[in-house]
């Protein structure tokens, strides 16, 4: 938003700088140090500055560049992930959606823009220096988007505060579930579920995949799909035309979709 206390820069070459507008001389990485109030602060989307020997444009805060700029501390689930996430769950406005492993909050910024104001997000992370880092990342959403959801956050292992995520809501339209063992998760949040819905499980390993399959059909649920999808960048070709970028396919995890019939 134009009159956000932040600004979001951009590099030629594409990088991304989410700046906070303060008072006073300060240091920011990769850009120097300036007055970020007085020097950024009039800024237009689309105005550029030069900053010492570098060229930087603002430009609108949304979803991808609040991804490329975000801070990082976890590996966070790529856009191509997330993208399925949304779509397979059918996360939408005034959904109630409960997800664990925040991480640094790149899939939970996927949720958040998808939800809109009407919706719940509830975030569980046991490690509290992953999770600082994935609050800040939804804080700075929050304060440029137009519109958030409704946003909640639980310290600990999910199946040990199934109770405290109780206190936001006793039951979810949509469960992601993005952590090293889903098993004690899914036997813990499945009855959270509500009739039409949808869990999801982010599985870096095969044999993940298998347990939570297991785990799911005994919870009740019916598995509606499980497997990966692969992501392959195309570019021109030095005599004309396009062709695949070489390097490797963009594999990141396996995913696994169930479904609460009843």
């Amino acid at each position: 938003m134009e009159g956000s206390n932040w600004v979001v820069l951009s590099e030629p070459e594409g990088k991304i700088y989410v700046v906070e507008l303060s008072d006073g001389v300060t240091k920011i990485k990769g850009i120097g140090v300036i007055d970020t109030k007085a020097t950024l602060g009039q800024l237009m989307i689309g105005d550029s500055v030069q900053l010492g020997n570098k060229s930087f444009t603002r430009v609108a805060p949304r979803l991808p560049e609040l991804n490329k700029g975000m801070k990082r501390r976890a590996q966070t689930i790529s856009a191509k992930d997330a993208g399925l996430f949304i779509a397979k769950l059918g996360i939408g406005p005034g959904d109630r959606v409960l997800e664990a492993g925040l991480g640094s909050a790149g899939l939970s910024m996927h949720i958040a823009r998808s939800l809109g104001d009407s919706g719940l997000h509830v975030t569980v992370e046991p490690r509290s220096e992953h999770a600082e880092v994935g609050l800040e990342n939804l804080r700075r959403a929050k304060e440029m988007w137009p519109q958030f959801p409704t946003h909640s956050h639980v310290e600990g292992f999910i199946e040990e505060v199934v109770d405290d995520i109780k206190k936001h809501s006793d039951s979810f339209d949509a469960i992601i579930l993005d952590l090293p063992q889903h098993v004690p998760a899914i036997e813990a949040v499945a009855p959270l579920l509500t009739i039409g819905g949808r869990i999801a499980c982010y599985c870096p390993v095969t044999s993940q995949v298998e347990l939570a399959w297991k785990a799911c059909e005994s919870a009740g649920l019916v598995v509606e799909w499980a497997g990966e999808l692969m992501e392959r960048k195309w570019g021109m070709a030095s005599k004309g035309g396009m062709r695949p970028v070489n390097g490797a396919f963009g594999h990141t995890a396996f995913l696994l979709f169930a479904y609460r019939k009843q």
